[in-house]
């Protein structure tokens, strides 16, 4: 049952990314879709943060969990996609431009996942 629930939610948050990276095409232009990529893995590292303290440490492991940490999330953030734009920008000799993306998406989505953590704790203490 836990597989078939992370199936479903990966499914959704593939279904989620796709349309958060089609509406980031529009306010940032198609050309820039790093943008977008970047957007969804630090949103998501911030859900997973808020998933974190609310379904693991309040609530003790679930069937919820898997569900939305392993299966939404894991569907809507971006790693592979992160590497692709990554490397299409050092590709296209934008080597700065690569190496601040790969920096920013990693510190920012790293902070962006410790400020879940801490608003979940605050809101639910």
């Amino acid at each position: 049952m836990t597989v078939i629930l992370i199936a479903l939610g990966g499914a959704c948050g593939s279904v989620a990314r796709y349309l958060s990276m089609a509406l980031a095409g529009r306010f940032f232009g198609a050309h820039n879709l790093a943008l977008g990529t970047m957007a969804v893995n630090v949103l998501g590292s911030l859900l997973m943060g808020v998933a974190f303290v609310v379904l693991i440490e309040r609530a003790g492991p679930s069937a919820r969990a898997p569900l939305v940490m392993a299966g939404f999330l894991g569907g809507f953030t971006t790693f592979s996609a992160f590497s692709l734009d990554a490397f299409r920008l050092y590709e296209a000799g934008r080597v700065a431009a690569a190496a601040g993306y790969v920096a920013g998406s990693v510190f920012v989505s790293i902070a962006a996942l410790i400020a879940g953590i801490s608003i979940a704790r605050a809101v639910f203490a």
